[in-house]
C-alpha cells in the first residue's frame, strides 16, 4: 500500500473529521456521552483515511477528482459517512440505554 496524502490533504481530513464530530456532540448532547465529538472524529477519519487511500487509492488522478494534496475528497467524505454516522448512532444507542435508570441533576 503507497499513501501519497499530503499535509494539506491530511489536514482537510482532520478539520472535516472534527467538524463532524463537533456536530454530533451537538446533536446528541443531552442524550449521550460528552466523548460523542472524539468517537464521531476518529470514527470520520479511519473511514475518510481508507476509503481515500486504500478502497479507491489505486485509481489514478484522471478517474478521481477533486484530488488535494493526495486526498481523494469526494470518497473520503463517502467513507467518512459510511463508518462516522453508524459509529456514533451505536454510541448514543449504548450509552442512551446505559443513562436511562440513572438520576438527573437538579
Amino acid at each position: 500500500m503507497d499513501l501519497d496524502l499530503g499535509l494539506e490533504g491530511l489536514g482537510l481530513l482532520i478539520v472535516i473529521s472534527l467538524a463532524f464530530g463537533g456536530i454530533a456532540q451537538v446533536i446528541f448532547w443531552n442524550s449521550a456521552t460528552h466523548w460523542m465529538w472524539l468517537i464521531g472524529a476518529v470514527a470520520w477519519f479511519i473511514g475518510g483515511l481508507l476509503a481515500s487511500e486504500v478502497v479507491w487509492g489505486t485509481l489514478t488522478e484522471e478517474e478521481l477528482q477533486p484530488i488535494i494534496d493526495g486526498l481523494a475528497f469526494d470518497e473520503s467524505l463517502l467513507g467518512g459517512l459510511v463508518v462516522g454516522v453508524p459509529a456514533v448512532l451505536v454510541t448514543w444507542y449504548m450509552t442512551r440505554r446505559s443513562r436511562a435508570g440513572r438520576p438527573t441533576a437538579s
